[in-house]
């Protein structure tokens, strides 16, 4: 009678975890949240439905394997980030999915080979996507309309402007005409890269790396794992910033991360982190690019004072080095 009784209690409790993670790890459980925020007026924590997705299907964000030094040389403006993202997410691209992409350039002029031409390509992009401002002023119109055509975005956006509301890449990928719903997966991934370009730095500049981003030999477990950030040593008590403007996801404490925030910056781009020995923000505080968020230490599983620091495009980690410019490499930084 009691191991039926304990039995009967094990289950209970795992179907408690497994809606707790259904709650708070997956889309549906995401859409239960946000719908709960705007029926009590509340704000929520939970992650943009594209977060999940980096658009509609899941596939990876196209990272440039390289950028150039014209662009690394310095933080790029807003548009020179556009331009780079939408021209490394059309590069990705199928050669059939790019037709819409490739007729609106021939349209304005623009010769569609250079579009995707690593020496050309990103001002040709640039110049495809100026030529759509007037028209679309948004960033998530401009874009979709470089990936499914002018004339589907436009029906999108009349669509979205005429329920009123925040215009948002979710809200355009849902009132596209059938058939032109892949469209949103190339301009959610430009928009993932052309924010992840414009990233500030967490701590100083010329804080050295003591692990770098790919597989190592864990300094604890002493098993080959992949380390998903980078480590950046520095005091304990060291201020480390927001790289952006965001909503504040996470702010908790756990074995293995010790004091962790987790902030949301929008279009897919998440950055964490970790080992904290003060965490300055709560869960659901929006912060500003440079803003003291927490102060760094030594918690969890760690070795020794330092920060993790972690980027991930659409829920996939990616090098933080990546998208770190060869100025502040200067600054005398670990160069990887």
């Amino acid at each position: 009678m009691f191991a039926r009784r304990a039995r009967g209690l094990l289950d209970f409790t795992f179907a408690l975890l497994c809606v707790w993670c259904a709650y708070h790890h997956t889309p549906a459980g995401a859409l239960l949240r946000r719908a709960g925020a705007w029926a009590f007026n509340t704000r929520t924590t939970a992650r943009p439905l594209l977060a999940y997705y980096d658009g509609v299907s899941g596939t990876a964000v196209p990272v440039p394997a390289a950028l150039p030094a014209a662009l690394l040389a310095r933080v790029p403006t807003s548009a020179e980030a556009l331009a780079w993202g939408t021209h490394s997410a059309l590069k990705a691209l199928d050669p059939k999915a790019r037709e819409p992409s490739l007729a609106l350039a021939r349209e304005l002029g623009i010769a569609p080979e250079t579009l995707v031409d690593p020496v050309k390509g990103p001002a040709a992009t640039r110049r495809l996507l100026d030529a759509l401002a007037r028209d679309f002023p948004s960033e998530e119109a401009r874009v979709t309309a470089v990936f499914a055509g002018r004339v589907p975005a436009r029906f999108a956006l009349e669509r979205v402007d005429a329920e009123g509301g925040a215009l948002s890449l979710e809200r355009l990928a849902k009132q596209l005409p059938p058939g032109f719903e892949g469209s949103s997966v190339g301009a959610a991934q430009a928009l993932a890269l052309s924010t992840a370009l414009m990233l500030g730095w967490p701590v100083s500049e010329s804080a050295p790396v003591t692990s770098p981003f790919g597989y190592r030999v864990h300094p604890t477990l002493r098993t080959r794992r992949m380390h998903t950030g980078v480590d950046l040593a520095v005091r304990s008590g060291t201020t480390v910033t927001a790289v952006a403007a965001g909503v504040v996801r996470r702010s908790s404490e756990d074995s293995v991360n010790g004091r962790v925030l987790v902030l949301d910056h929008g279009r897919g781009v998440t950055t964490a982190y970790c080992h904290n020995s003060e965490l300055l923000v709560k869960a659901g505080t929006r912060v500003e690019k440079g803003q003291a968020i927490a102060l760094s230490g030594n918690t969890g599983r760690s070795t020794g004072p330092h920060l993790h620091y972690q980027l991930e495009l659409a829920a996939r980690p990616v090098d933080p080095f990546g998208f770190r410019t060869a100025l502040r490499m200067a600054d005398g930084a670990t160069e990887l």
